[in-house]
């Protein structure tokens, strides 16, 4: 099972300015404290708790978790 970060990166090429999966993405790429070998719900969750870098990341995150679980 790939990492959620690894999992994230292919949203980094979206072309649409206001997507948020992008936004999402490219905030985790460039944050270099993101548990970024992490495939734990909980501990990705809690750590956007706490550093959420937009209003819509939490929502954001959990959309594209559905998406990362029906993958993996």
């Amino acid at each position: 099972m790939k990492s959620f970060y690894h999992f994230m990166m292919m949203y980094r090429g979206i072309q649409e300015k206001n997507d948020s999966r992008k936004a999402l993405a490219d905030w985790m790429f460039h944050d270099h404290d993101f548990p970024k070998h992490s495939s734990d719900y909980l501990e990705i969750s809690q750590y956007l708790e706490y550093h959420t870098p937009f209003s819509e990341a939490l929502t954001t995150f959990d959309q594209v978790w559905e998406e990362y679980i029906q993958i993996n």
